[in-house]
């Protein structure tokens, strides 16, 4: 067995552990970082970016449409062949030569195969040949493993093959009827780029359309859906999964209805890729959420273990992952150097704006771009708050970007200390908007401050003086 040493050991080669390893070597330390399947993770080949891709033409082709002169330019329907063409190039072709180069030229050495922790800062490296390497951290072992989609318990799911996220980002072709079990992100994301490649789409919700969001931004895009001919069940639940000898799923409701598709999504949640990475061997549990403290030090690690990115369960998003990455790495020099790491809540090393500050895009139909606190989470946290609404469509720059433009705007103010702890919008490309909520949001700006913050006229931005105008003084 071959046994190398670094100082630093990721496992996980996705844009977390990247993230991780590329700041140790930037402060001086040396990386290696173990991968079983392609460097880049799941957003560079399943997620983010191709998803994003399989929705932009048809968001383009929307936003033609709803202008005067470009709409009649358009002729035809999406070419779903061209489509998909571009998706597999966002994924690369589902190749990561262009990653690893990117960890040569930093510094980073990559071992492929499945890493497991055999002992206190010790993991072994299997790869396809069979072949171990044991690689030795002489400070820290960050697990950067991810999570895989949930597939229920649900009888014949699983002899049904049904897709998962990673099916639906990478289909070489659009299926005829498509089933989606589950209403949140990933459902309304697949729902809205499915439909538009021509997809008969039937959405079955259990808890509703995107439940996490505010009610409004929930009822819009359910209305939105419904109008581009998807089926939109509420509160309907799966009992059973059959896939016949003709390749056609069946699908029986709690309620006793029938759904036939050629193809079921299933898209109800995720699970920590920590079952095989040799937890037990260290005291914790297989294919459990490891809990950190905020410098993403795993509680019961021993000291030497952390986890950043979705294992950790804070926050499942890609850019929270790679802001943990971030601190994680400047946690782990600072206490190789010897220098006093800060642990409080405004430290430099601690991963502080995964609790009330959380920026969130949804690529659906409106889109939804959300920051910090819903008006129900608020609540539930106990805030004294006013919630602020305004009509986007009402909004100059709005009105100029399509006609019949239709979005909504919220602001969440806690009334004690009078600055913006929630911010929502939904309409039209709001994504780009969001940004400058997180900045209010993360920098606590009093409102008698925003007012000074003037938004260029006329564009989209105006909504925050209209929003603080609502509010008053």
């Amino acid at each position: 067995m071959t046994s190398l040493e670094y100082d630093v050991v990721v496992i996980g080669a996705g844009p977390v552990g990247e993230n991780v390893a590329d700041r140790v070597v930037r402060g001086g330390l040396t990386a290696a970082i173990v991968e079983r399947e392609l460097v880049g993770g799941e957003c560079s080949y399943w997620a983010c970016m191709p998803t994003k891709a399989l929705l932009r033409s048809a968001s383009a082709l929307r936003a033609a449409r709803q202008l005067p002169g470009a709409r009649e330019a358009v002729t035809g329907n999406l070419d779903a062949a061209a489509v998909l063409g571009r998706r597999d190039s966002f994924a690369s072709h589902w190749r990561d030569d262009g990653q690893v180069s990117w960890l040569e030229s930093a510094g980073i050495a990559l071992h492929r195969g499945q890493g497991r922790i055999a002992s206190a800062r010790v993991v072994e490296v299997t790869g396809v040949d069979g072949v171990t390497t044991r690689l030795t951290a002489r400070h820290a072992v960050v697990v950067a493993t991810g999570s895989s989609a949930l597939l229920p318990d649900i009888p014949g799911l699983r002899a049904a093959a049904p897709w998962s996220s990673r099916e639906a980002a990478s289909a070489g072709s659009v299926p005829r009827r498509l089933a989606i079990i589950g209403g949140g992100v990933v459902a309304t994301e697949m729902a809205t780029a499915f439909a538009a490649l021509g997809s008969s789409v039937e959405v079955l919700a259990r808890d509703g359309v995107l439940p996490s969001a505010e009610p409004f931004a929930s009822e819009l895009v359910t209305e939105s859906l419904r109008e581009a001919g998807v089926s939109v069940r509420l509160g309907v639940e799966a009992a059973s999964v059959n896939r016949d000898d003709r390749g056609i799923v069946h699908i029986a409701t709690v309620d006793g209805e029938r759904v036939e598709a050629d193809e079921v999504l299933v898209a109800i949640g995720r699970t920590p890729n920590t079952q095989d990475i040799g937890l037990d061997r260290v005291g914790l549990v297989p294919g459990a959420w490891l809990a950190v403290d905020d410098t993403l030090r795993v509680v019961g690690g021993g000291g030497w273990l952390y986890a950043a990115g979705d294992v950790n369960r804070r926050v499942l998003l890609t850019h929270q992952g790679k802001y943990q990455a971030r601190a994680v790495g400047d946690a782990i020099v600072a206490r190789a150097k010897g220098e006093k790491v800060e642990d409080g809540r405004w430290g430099r090393h601690a991963a502080t704006a995964d609790e009330r500050a959380v920026p969130q895009v949804v690529f659906s139909d409106p889109e939804i771009a959300s920051v910090g606190l819903t008006a129900a989470a608020a609540e539930t946290a106990g805030l004294r708050i006013r919630v602020v609404d305004y009509d986007l469509g009402t909004v100059a720059g709005a009105s100029l970007q399509a006609d019949g433009y239709k979005g909504h705007a919220r602001m969440v103010v806690d009334e004690d200390r009078k600055v913006v702890v929630g911010f929502t919008l939904a309409g039209p490309d709001v994504a780009e908007l969001i940004h400058a909520a997180t900045i209010a949001i993360v920098g606590e700006v009093p409102l008698d401050r925003l007012w000074h913050a003037v938004p260029a006229y006329p564009t989209v931005s105006e909504v925050w003086l209209r929003l603080l105008e609502t509010y008053g003084r």
